[in-house]
């Protein structure tokens, strides 16, 4: 299952490209209204990154999470999804994540209700 903020137009820009593009085999859902404790992850945590639950409920957040997502996608997804599983990329990749995530209300589809509390931008 891949879980993402609802309410941030650029998460629900990028979601909607997944959807049509990656095409993960994933339930795909804001985290508003979902029952995050049954997940075990809390609403902070979803809001502060992605998630992706795995079937054995581990929970994989940020960068972590996209990678996961495109490796469940269509084959030709999955390359770059174990690519940013990788270090040294998946350095990167976390590095681009939490930029992307801090900024998020800056970028296309974004407004100020992406804008993360300043203790959850880091």
């Amino acid at each position: 299952m891949l879980i993402y903020d609802g309410d941030c137009g650029f998460c629900s820009t990028c979601v909607r490209f997944a959807e049509r593009r990656v095409r993960p085999d994933a339930d795909i859902a804001p985290f508003q209204g979902r029952d995050l404790a049954a997940l075990g992850v809390t609403a902070e945590r979803a809001a502060h990154e992605v998630l992706w639950v795995r079937r054995d409920g581990r929970v994989l957040g940020g960068a972590r999470a996209v990678a996961a997502a495109l490796r469940a996608g269509r084959p030709g997804w999955r390359p770059l999804g174990v690519l940013l599983a990788v270090p040294p990329l998946s350095w990167a990749a976390h590095a681009a994540y939490r930029l992307v995530a801090r900024y998020r209300y800056r970028l296309p589809g974004g407004t100020a209700a992406c804008a993360l509390p300043p203790r959850e931008a880091a």
